[in-house]
């Protein structure tokens, strides 16, 4: 059974039933239902219509939850027994469903969630186990999502950024469970590409002058530039998936992956989409990020990476959202770019209560010689990690520069 394929059909038939008359939070249920009918019966006895049987099955389920609430109340429900014989008319509510589900008025964790099952196809237990918590918090949570969107439409216009945002969030989850987050992110991104090329006018196909190399810009209708871009940012991050961990998670800096393992397919997909949306002329913060990937995918080395390029990037970005995030950041590439006392002189505008910031300060105060100052704050950085894999890679950094302190 094509799992993929199951997985894309569901925004197809939610859209079908809340067509019919089905509210949002119902046909949602009974396509989940549905999809778990499939998920069992599919393998020994697949139909030859697999939309089609989606339809009918979620919609006797809508239809059987709908009489047994209305029996419940004490009222007549009057709706057709059956749905209407043959092929399903086609008509792709899925663009609006991305926009429902990354509603602006739902909370991040929330939306990210609903998104997955709705528009993503995946089951409740799977989304559960790949946020690592149990499936009675995860179903609790898709419910009051839904509860408290419900009543809106699907036909009215969205906010494309929440939804970007939505996506990226998916994608920097990890891979825990048996769902690849950071794939499904890639495959919802792909799609949501697709369904905005007709929103886009048309690029002007002259080369654009970029980081990076490979083909020159698509001579076809572009999706969303922002998309677009989020989709080259995602594409060229997980090139380089297989170098950033060694054995037993161990984490892998930039400087030390092993660059022959990045996946080069997937760079050369990511630079020349990013090609294509830098030549609208459209720049937004997804955009300016893949550009900077695409400058690390691009270089040989740490030392032949265009430094001096990337800060420019880093610079749009800080035109384009303010980020203090992006400020460290932009620290860390001037230190490479103009000396690692440049680096710290730009550490003045950064917060120091910022994730990673004492890591930053460490690894330049390493650069500019003061050992003592960066051991301490390798350890100080430490005890402040976000995660097991970057806590342990830091107390390594620690040990390693007391013990070049001691010699």
């Amino acid at each position: 059974m094509n799992e993929q394929l199951l997985r894309e059909l569901v925004p197809a038939v939610i859209g079908v039933l809340v067509r019919r008359g089905a509210d949002f939070a119902s046909a949602e249920d009974a396509v989940q239902e549905a999809l778990i009918r499939a998920l069992g019966t599919w393998p020994d006895d697949p139909p030859r219509d697999p939309l089609a049987w989606l339809v009918t099955v979620a919609w006797r389920r809508f239809l059987d939850a709908a009489r047994a609430e209305a029996s419940r109340r004490g009222r007549e429900l009057v709706v057709d027994a059956e749905p209407p014989a043959g092929p399903v008319a086609a008509e792709d509510d899925t663009l609006r469903l991305f926009f429902l589900c990354a509603h602006p008025t739902l909370p991040p964790a929330s939306a990210v969630a609903l998104t997955l099952r709705a528009v993503g196809g995946l089951t409740t237990r799977q989304i559960a186990a790949a946020y690592l918590i149990p499936e009675s918090t995860m179903a609790q949570r898709i419910s009051r999502a839904k509860r408290r969107i419900a009543g809106l439409p699907l036909n009215r216009p969205g906010d494309l950024a929440t939804v970007l945002r939505v996506l990226y969030l998916v994608f920097n989850e990890g891979y825990s469970g048996d769902v690849d987050l950071a794939a499904e992110a890639i495959r919802l991104t792909r799609q949501l590409a697709a369904l905005t090329v007709s929103r886009t006018p048309t690029p002007t196909p002259t080369p654009t002058p970029t980081p990076g190399s490979g083909p020159g810009p698509a001579r076809t209708r572009a999706a969303d530039p922002e998309v677009a871009g989020l989709l080259a940012l995602m594409l060229l991050h997980h090139a380089r998936r297989a170098s950033r961990t060694g054995p037993g998670g161990r984490l892998v800096p930039l400087a030390e992956q092993d660059r022959s393992r990045w996946d080069t397919g997937l760079i050369a997909e990511g630079v020349r989409i990013l090609q294509a949306a830098l030549a609208g002329d459209q720049l937004g913060e997804y955009q300016a990020q893949a550009a900077i990937a695409a400058l690390h995918a691009d270089a040989p080395s740490t030392a032949e990476t265009d430094w001096v390029q990337i800060v420019e990037w880093y610079d749009e970005l800080l035109r384009l959202t303010a980020s203090p995030v992006v400020r460290l950041n932009r620290a860390v590439a001037l230190g490479e770019a103009d000396g690692p006392r440049a680096g710290l002189a730009a550490l003045a505008d950064v917060r120091p209560d910022l994730p990673r910031y004492a890591a930053v300060t460490a690894y330049l105060h390493e650069r500019a010689g003061d050992l003592a100052s960066a051991a301490e704050l390798y350890a100080e950085a430490s005890r402040t990690a976000v995660s097991v894999p970057e806590r342990d890679h830091l107390i390594r950094e620690a040990a390693r520069v007391r013990q070049q302190l001691r010699r």
